[in-house]
């Protein structure tokens, strides 16, 4: 066979399209101001002028240190334009982490907003290839203004050139850049639209909720694809009352959240007082949600839940669980506890440690394989022998399938705990913990333990008065004897990561600091 090349559609294709065909459409919105897609596709081809100018090229990386805004959307499809590499930043990260992210990644420029002057000190210090710093605000509008009308070439890419560094979040470890390819945001692209939002048009709206550094940035990417207008909120913090005026004010059709944020926004009085009948998917993903919030969020919005299972490695593609497959009834067509099936073109494996499939029911390591797979972690071979196994990416997460292909997270591998040479679950003890009235929030973490090698230990969020004996007997006749924490502790809040996540590492960290974990 003749060799071919694997060229594809670079992804800055998707906002030419937009402008194109919606220019002046209101593309964007932030606050009070709103943008075309005719003038958001101006902005990045100055953008894209102004870096070219800079020595920006293909395969450069540009770091980002930004809250959620134009400029920010902006320098994504810049990147992408000139087949560079956008790697975006949590901005909840200190500058040390930042510099960290500037040497794993060899960023060669750098943009940032002027509130994080401390971080480009320290990305230069920690590496020498970062060459250019552009401040968002004088400098960006400076370079936009000096390149305003240029129209650079689309750069020509191939399926697996890198368009984005997707760092994870680290919380087991140094951040890892998993590198995603303009062949495989395409594919990610077309399935979000297939099994999140079918249908979406240039007539929806998308609010945003999250950072656009990770997964609500790859979530306006599809609304780009569709000329659907994305909408920011103003405020610096999460408010569930202005999230709820602008979905009355915009007509939101569709918002992508996690679980514990789209908690808040059902919760809320709020919600109660504005028009959110225009919604049609609200996308809730990073973790699965407890049933009893389900059932809540099923009461006060109705049937939108959209739930999606997908690590930032397989770009959020691994199982979907549409509306219709929500139910606020409990029983056999509820299936309590999925997070649904697998995405179209991908498969799920339940592995045992020797890498053998497992049958219906029994829990293993869940693997997945297709073309939203990432194309590995940059510059780091080790991450990479660890995370593939057979052509198979291994997520870590513990789980099984039901003989209709439904599947149910158990936790991260490195939640569970063994007691007593039991394997203990923290999950399925936590959804029980939340049928009580009186709890709000859950976590329960394994510590060590001189008898029983681990015991369970379980941290509370009270919404009313309760007690560790009154919790401990509600649980009783519900959960096996062995899997009933030893001790049960009540915070006013849990730690939570910047995505709005548990994880299990920060419950940790806070009871040996606290001290109130020992038994």
């Amino acid at each position: 066979m003749i060799p071919q090349s694997r060229r594809v559609m670079n992804l800055a294709h998707l906002l030419r399209q937009a402008a194109r065909r919606f220019g002046g459409d209101i593309g964007f919105v932030h606050a009070d101001a709103t943008w075309t897609w005719a003038a958001m596709d101006a902005e990045v081809n100055a953008l894209a002028a102004g870096l070219a100018d800079l020595g920006i090229r293909k395969g450069d990386r540009v770091l980002v240190q930004s809250r959620n805004c134009v400029e920010m959307f902006c320098s994504m499809f810049a990147c992408f334009r000139l087949g560079a590499v956008w790697v975006p930043t949590n901005f909840r990260q200190t500058p040390s982490e930042v510099a960290y992210l500037a040497a794993a990644s060899g960023a060669v420029a750098m943009l940032c907003q002027p509130e994080f002057a401390g971080h480009p000190p320290a990305a230069r210090a920690a590496s020498a290839a970062l060459r250019h710093v552009i401040w968002i605000g004088d400098g960006y509008t400076d370079l936009i203004a000096r390149h305003r009308g240029a129209r650079p070439p689309v750069a020509d890419v191939e399926h697996d050139d890198p368009c984005w560094f997707f760092f994870t979040s680290g919380t087991t470890g140094r951040p890892k850049a998993a590198v995603l390819t303009h062949g495989q945001m395409g594919f990610v692209i077309t399935n979000h639209l297939a099994d999140l939002m079918p249908g979406t048009t240039n007539q929806d709206a998308s609010l945003v909720v999250a950072p656009l550094s990770h997964g609500a940035g790859i979530h306006q990417l599809v609304q780009v694809a569709r000329a659907a207008k994305t909408v920011l909120a103003g405020g610096e913090r999460f408010d569930p009352a202005e999230a709820w005026a602008l979905v009355a004010q915009w007509r939101i059709t569709n918002m992508f959240t996690v679980p514990t944020i789209l908690k808040m926004l059902v919760e809320h009085p709020a919600v109660d007082r504005f028009d959110h009948s225009s919604l049609r998917h609200v996308i809730y993903a990073g973790a699965p949600m407890y049933r009893a919030d389900q059932k809540f969020a099923l009461a006060k919005l109705g049937p939108v839940l959209v739930q999606y299972f997908g690590l930032g490695e397989v770009t959020g593609n691994i199982t979907v669980l549409p509306p219709y497959l929500h139910h606020i009834e409990d029983g056999p067509a509820a299936r309590i506890g999925t997070c649904g099936v697998e995405r179209t073109a991908m498969q799920v494996s339940i592995q045992n440690d020797s890498g053998a499939e497992l049958p219906p029911g029994e829990t293993g390591e869940i693997c997945v394989c297709g073309p939203a797979v990432f194309a590995g972690y940059f510059d780091n071979p080790e991450a990479n022998a660890k995370a593939f196994r057979n052509g198979w990416f291994r997520t870590g997460d513990l789980g099984h399938m039901d003989a209709e292909g439904f599947l149910f997270i158990t936790g991260r591998a490195s939640d569970m705990y063994i007691s007593g040479g039991s394997n203990i679950y923290p999950r399925e003890i936590e959804e029980v913990a939340l049928e009580h009235p009186a709890i709000a929030e859950v976590a329960i973490v394994g510590m060590p333990d001189p008898t029983w090698g681990e015991v369970g230990i379980m941290v509370c969020v009270t919404r009313a008065a309760i007690d560790e004996a009154t919790l401990v007997a509600f649980l009783a006749p519900r959960i096996a004897r062995y899997k009933l924490p030893r001790k049960v502790v009540f915070w006013e809040s849990l730690p939570k990561s910047a995505y709005g996540k548990v994880p299990k590492a920060l419950i940790r960290a806070a009871l040996l600091e606290r001290g109130d974990w020992s038994v």
